[in-house]
């Protein structure tokens, strides 16, 4: 259950009316009437509750050799994410994932690796991948492919830049579970194509996709739209609201 930190309402997060983001947590409301008072002095009611911060998974390409301009971009993507106070999650390689978790660190953002290792020693020496810039790595053990859906699971938005086969098998799961997604264009890769590759799927799986080639313009947008509509199915495994 979660509770409106006006009226202090107990409810499932479904049953909400409406939400509101603030410092990166996710607060309910049983109606837009607590929703305005939220909003109208946030620092007052926002300790009345417990609220959870919301997670930004980044997947992409582990490729070391990342032209200057993209990873620029997608490091600048890790420093909007953090500026919006969620939590980056990646998969803790190498490659624009690295880039993107350094533009987090950089700027006093929260990072959460995802490591297909058993162990930080493996995580290094076997995976050979990167440990500096996270607050915590989690250990799946699964292997590459394995820690894919970890991935996509533990973010409530996710985030497409560049990419090759692995990033489509995240993209595969993020769509089929019903994430709101953003692709980050100007990144190459599979956000090349990704329009082609969902009209090919013919299905509706509630998946929303935002697309802009602007970092910051892309989070606001995803906030937004998380915020105002998918919160109420943020996933398959979440019933629909009435």
């Amino acid at each position: 259950m979660v509770v409106d930190p006006i009226c202090m309402m107990k409810f499932s997060p479904r049953e909400a009316q409406t939400t509101a983001i603030h410092q990166g947590r996710l607060y309910y409301f049983c109606s837009p009437v607590c929703q305005e008072r939220f909003l109208q002095a946030p620092e007052e009611h926002a300790p009345n509750v417990t609220a959870m911060q919301l997670t930004v998974g980044v997947m992409g390409s582990a490729a070391e050799q990342i032209p200057e301009s993209i990873g620029g971009k997608v490091t600048a993507l890790g420093q909007c994410i953090a500026s919006h106070e969620f939590i980056l999650i990646t998969s803790a390689c190498p490659g624009l994932p690295y880039k993107c978790a350094q533009g987090a660190f950089h700027d006093g953002g929260t990072s959460i690796g995802i490591s297909p290792a058993l162990s930080l020693d493996e995580h290094l020496l076997k995976y050979r991948s990167p440990a500096d810039v996270y607050q915590v790595i989690i250990y799946t053990g699964s292997g590459l492919m394995g820690r894919e859906v970890t991935n996509i699971r533990s973010s409530d938005m996710v985030v497409i830049v560049g990419g090759r086969s692995g990033t489509l098998g995240e993209f595969a799961i993020a769509y089929d579970e019903g994430k709101l997604i953003g692709i980050l264009e100007g990144t190459g890769g599979i956000t090349d194509h990704i329009p082609e590759i969902v009209s090919s799927f013919k299905k509706n799986s509630g998946a929303r996709l935002i697309y802009s080639s602007d970092p910051s313009e892309l989070i606001q947008e995803m906030a937004k739209t998380y915020s105002q509509h998918h919160f109420h199915r943020p996933s398959c495994f979440c019933a629909a609201s009435a």
